[in-house]
């Protein structure tokens, strides 16, 4: 159903403007991961993201990939950053609190300030 509303989509621009007819393409063409893709890599741990990230990047830099399938692994390879990046993103937040809960209990070490907590 996709495919036939991608050449829908081209068809109808015939003759139109020629950047036209590329984004209604790629739009209609490449219409990104389903919801179970997305469920499945919120789902990842930082290490699971990573190695199949860079099982995504190795597919593209091997090659031999129609220009679908070239996309496809692009936008994994997208979310799988995006999913990584937000996992070190949440722990460099964590560590940050932590620190910062460290310092004001050592500038009140030993003292009667400390000691009413």
């Amino acid at each position: 159903m996709a495919d036939t509303t991608a050449t829908e989509n081209i068809e109808d621009t015939a003759g139109a403007n020629p950047a036209n007819q590329n984004a209604s393409a790629t739009q209609a063409g490449f219409p990104g991961l389903n919801a179970d893709e997305k469920a499945r890599i919120a789902s990842l741990n930082y290490e699971q993201a990573r190695d199949e990230l860079i099982q995504a990047v190795q597919k593209l830099e091997t090659g031999g990939l129609d220009l679908d399938q070239s996309m496809r692994q692009w936008e994994l390879g997208e979310a799988l950053a995006r999913r990584a990046q937000s996992l070190l993103d949440a722990v460099r937040a964590k560590l940050v609190t932590t620190q910062e809960q460290q310092a004001s209990a050592g500038t009140a070490a030993g003292t009667q300030g400390n000691l009413e907590r």
